[in-house]
């Protein structure tokens, strides 16, 4: 089975280690293990969490409350180690492993020839006010933003608890930056996003949008999960939903034996296809951003993707269905969006 996943955070992990390789790790994703797990194409995020690039002088480590905003200076940080981030990805192109810049690298002829990878950015708080960045991050290779993480920033607000912030739209120089990623042909990711400012998101992008690694908020009650009308909203725009492996997006748990199962990941995909069909469901597992531990039963890394499909099947869930989660919707998505 090929496959494409929209998310997972092994570059970060590899930054915060600065041991281990994109080649060969121990961690959820390696190039190697994708190869042989069937995978074509995965994206990268470069994942920055702002509190950590504040000076100790500053107080590392401080995360703001909901309303509070990190000052200029630790955007800047942070935007540098993005930069790194993706230079350290590109540096890794050799043989079968190739940054993909253009829609023509997924060709269905070219499937097996290489495994591609897709940069991304998981924190649109980097571009700190400036749209030029979003040029500098396109001449990288980055396909992807994801607005927001988990702090208000230049763009707008996260998901949240407190209904005052989760009501909360995109902020101006947010509206900029839509436009913007639209021109350029970058994809505009509302995993983490507010409700408000993902209703701006639908309302003025004049392209799909995506939800990168996210669930469906009718079967787990988590604010980082979508509601039926959003999922509803994300399959009329055209674009795509992957759905999320990390246990407690998936049902209520409070991890150890009550952890997911591939079933409940398969529940997420079948209540998704209801509410924004067939053509809106893909895979972002997001491997590598939050602890084994809390990965679904069975489901260690890259490897164990077969076992996903396999349940697939066994839920009624068709070959042709299989094939547009596993690949076929991202790959149109790419093409209605990248320039």
């Amino acid at each position: 089975m090929q496959w494409i996943d929209m998310h997972c955070d092994t570059l970060s992990e590899i930054r915060k280690g600065n041991v281990q390789s994109l080649r060969h790790n121990s961690l959820c994703v390696d190039l190697d293990r994708l190869k042989r797990a069937g995978a074509q194409a995965q994206f990268f995020a470069c994942f920055v969490n702002a509190a950590d690039y504040i000076s100790p002088a500053e107080g590392r480590g401080t995360e703001k409350k909901p309303g509070e905003i990190y000052g200029s200076e630790v955007w800047d940080r942070a935007y540098a180690e993005v930069i790194e981030m993706a230079d350290s990805a590109l540096r890794e192109e050799e043989g079968d492993f190739h940054i993909i810049r253009g829609a023509e690298d997924l060709l269905p002829e070219k499937t097996g020839e290489f495994i591609g990878g897709i940069l991304t950015v998981e924190e649109g708080g980097v571009l700190n006010g400036k749209t030029e960045r979003l040029d500098e991050l396109y001449k990288k290779g980055v396909r992807l933003l994801t607005l927001t993480w988990n702090y208000e920033n230049c763009l707008g607000s996260p998901n949240s608890r407190e209904r005052t912030v989760m009501d909360r739209g995109l902020k101006r120089f947010g509206m900029e930056v839509v436009e913007r990623m639209n021109d350029l042909g970058i994809m505009i990711d509302v995993s983490h996003l507010s409700d408000g400012g993902f209703r701006d998101c639908i309302r003025h992008s004049r392209v799909p949008v995506v939800a990168s690694h996210s669930n469906a908020r009718s079967l787990c009650p988590h604010p980082r999960n979508l509601s039926d009308e959003m999922l509803r909203a994300i399959g009329e725009k055209g674009g795509t939903v992957g759905v999320n492996f990390y246990s407690a997006f998936l049902r209520e748990t409070d991890g150890g034996e009550n952890r997911a199962d591939a079933e409940d990941i398969v529940r997420h995909v079948r209540w998704m296809m209801n509410q924004a069909g067939e053509d809106a469901v893909a895979l972002g597992t997001d491997f590598d951003g939050f602890a084994r531990a809390d990965l679904p039963k069975g489901i260690q890394d890259v490897r164990d993707m077969e076992k996903v499909w396999e349940t697939m099947r066994r839920a009624g869930i068709t070959p042709r269905q299989i094939d547009k989660i596993a690949s076929g919707n991202i790959r149109r998505v790419i093409r209605e969006i990248w320039r």
